[in-house]
């Protein structure tokens, strides 16, 4: 199988993940936190070196600033209804994924307002102006992705950061398609909250998410409450990160995994990565707009205005058909409107949905060659 559906989750994983994965199931099988025995410290342990991991990886304060969720929708979920109330306004992009517009859909519900701006690929002032002219005195939060699930454009963050900043709100970035791929520190670019998806472009397991916070201070809302092995004779959840926002047993496996994930991107280089990946996409991209049934929806995806991921449709045909015809071909893609109806209400691409293609770093030329000689044949 040629896998090329990376932005949902990246396949395969490195040698290390597997591994370290594999010694947590069989080292660490006790609750961290929660016993004064040696597999339980050693446990706790090996979470604890994760949060420095990701604290370095991300430019936060410090280990504390970084709390794990079960994904980055959950991370999202917790921000959203953790600082939004009635009769506050929120900012968002024209290309957010329905992890912000879902929990932002149920929180209109509750009196939670929100307009959505134009972001204009290729010029980040215009995205900038359409942004500053959203913004209202009592926008609380400014939501955004750092990157376009289904088109790959890139959404100026830190410049966002500082304009939302000047309005006193704060931003919230959805970096499930940046993280491990395009740089970003939270001290250097502003950003308040961090919300990342360990099994893309971290390389980690399924199952597991982080939200790194700029400032540990800035206290949210619960999302649930429970156990934390701290604090116990207590009925009221604890009140400092990361504790207060991770009750219950946390995956193990999968955070130890996890800081295998970051380590392996580390070592190779986000900058390296993302240069790849790009050049990958920019190569398919000369391919198919050879092709003349095959439509594209942005120009030529060159640095710094998109991220390594690439929407395309075959004249005639439906994007589920397409994607069911290169399966037969032995190349996994990914078809429809990949939970980002936003975006593709954008690009005029609602109704059809796209083939998305997204590389990793392990994806070949020769298997971009196969996916484009699989689409000149339909």
């Amino acid at each position: 199988m040629i896998y090329l559906d990376n932005s949902a989750t990246t396949y395969p994983k490195p040698p290390a993940v597997r591994q370290a994965v594999a010694k947590a199931l069989a080292e660490y099988g006790a609750n961290p936190g929660r016993g004064g025995f040696a597999m339980s410290v050693n446990t706790g342990r090996a979470v604890y070196e994760c949060r420095r991991t990701a604290a370095a990886f991300f430019g936060a304060a410090g280990p504390e600033c970084v709390v794990f969720q079960p994904s980055c929708t959950q991370a999202l979920n917790l921000v959203l209804k953790g600082c939004l109330k009635s009769g506050d306004h929120v900012v968002v992009s024209d290309l957010e994924h329905n992890a912000v517009m879902r929990p932002l859909a149920a929180l209109g519900e509750k009196g939670v307002s929100y307009t959505a701006a134009e972001v204009v690929p290729g010029d980040n002032d215009a995205t900038l102006a359409a942004f500053r002219k959203a913004m209202r005195p009592n926008t609380k939060l400014l939501a955004c992705t750092q990157a376009s699930n289904v088109f790959g454009v890139r959404v100026p963050v830190e410049r966002l950061a500082a304009l939302c900043h000047q309005y006193g709100a704060k931003i919230c970035v959805d970096a499930a398609q940046g993280a491990g791929v395009l740089p970003i520190s939270l001290m250097e670019s502003g950003v308040d909250f961090l919300c990342c998806a360990g099994h893309k472009g971290l390389y980690g397991p399924m199952g597991t998410g982080m939200l790194i916070f700029r400032d540990p201070a800035d206290k949210l809302a619960t999302l649930v409450e429970g156990g934390t092995g701290t604090l116990s004779h207590s009925f009221q959840q604890p009140e400092d990160p990361p504790e207060r926002y991770e009750p219950g047993t946390l995956n193990v496996p999968g955070i130890v995994g996890l800081r295998a994930g970051m380590e392996f991107v580390k070592q190779r280089g986000v900058e390296r990565i993302y240069q790849e990946e790009l050049g990958k996409t920019s190569y398919l991209y000369a391919r198919i707009s050879k092709l003349k049934k095959v439509k594209l929806y942005t120009p030529p995806p060159q640095s710094p205005w998109f991220a390594p991921v690439l929407s395309f449709n075959v004249e005639g045909m439906s994007s589920e058909a397409v994607g069911a015809k290169l399966a037969k071909e032995g190349v996994a893609v990914r078809c429809g409107l990949h939970c980002a109806p936003a975006a593709h209400e954008k690009m005029g691409t609602k109704e059809t949905g796209t083939v998305r293609i997204s590389p990793s770093v392990f994806t070949r030329r020769e298997e971009l060659d196969v996916l484009v000689r699989a689409v000149a044949k339909l």
